[in-house]
């Protein structure tokens, strides 16, 4: 059952007037370290997106290269599973598929929100899937190196990435997690890896927090830590853009 967001930050003090830069960034800092999330809302019409987002870090390009990409529905996608289309995706972290790091954060923020319902971003954290799994369970996810693939709608578009990583890593004392319902290959012996697959989605399924947009608002995650995904939709004038962020 999706539960409403609780890392929400306005832009816009009690008097209706924008905060200041550093208690904005504060504030923010401060909820995305503790939750992982945060949804930012009152977002003025003067707010510079690309410029805040830059202060985390240098952008990713997408598999398509673009450093600041369009999230809205391409026509003749809706029959795979696709960030380009208006079904419904499973949960997920991001850059699985690709060799190196996946990004540290993923930020969207929203150009057209979708009439009627749907639409939203949904995120769970996956340290509450970890809770459930022992040290030695754990140890066997890092130790062990999985293949990971890509969806159907960017190999309909010529991108076929396939990369090999374990499910848990560390940089710089940091955890990584990474997570597909679709596009990790378990072996049939691995019951830790099938069970860690199995419970996410369950556990996502129960408890996720559903981010409905309203024009401007933002929401950034730490893709090491949390997982996402998307309600389907009707509207095609749905519109976000998405920018990824290296560590």
């Amino acid at each position: 059952m999706a539960k409403s967001p609780d890392s929400v930050l306005s832009c816009l003090d009690m008097n209706g007037e924008p905060l200041a830069d550093g208690v904005l960034w504060y504030a923010f800092r401060q909820l995305l370290g503790n939750n992982g999330y945060v949804h930012l809302v009152g977002v003025p019409e003067s707010f510079d997106h690309v410029a805040f987002l830059k202060e985390l870090g240098e952008f990713q390009p997408t598999s398509t290269g673009t450093l600041v990409g369009d999230v809205k529905p391409e026509r003749g996608m809706d029959d795979v599973n696709h960030g380009q289309n208006r079904g419904a995706l499973t949960p997920h972290t991001e850059g699985y598929e690709f060799h190196g790091l996946p990004p540290r954060y993923l930020a969207l923020w929203c150009v057209t929100p979708p009439s009627g319902p749907g639409g939203e971003t949904t995120l769970f954290d996956g340290d509450r899937i970890l809770a459930e799994f022992t040290e030695d369970e754990r140890r066997h996810l890092r130790d062990t190196v999985y293949r990971w693939g890509s969806t159907e709608g960017l190999a309909r578009h010529g991108v076929t990435p396939t990369a090999e990583h374990p499910v848990l890593e560390e940089h710089k004392d940091e955890p990584i997690l990474r997570f597909s319902t679709n596009y990790l290959t378990v072996p049939e012996s691995d019951e830790t890896a099938r069970r860690l697959i199995d419970r996410g989605n369950v556990l996502f399924a129960e408890q996720h927090i559903a981010v409905r947009y309203q024009a401007r608002d933002m929401v950034v995650w730490n893709n090491w830590r949390m997982l996402h995904s998307r309600n389907a939709f009707e509207d095609p004038s749905r519109h976000l853009k998405r920018v990824l962020i290296a560590a």
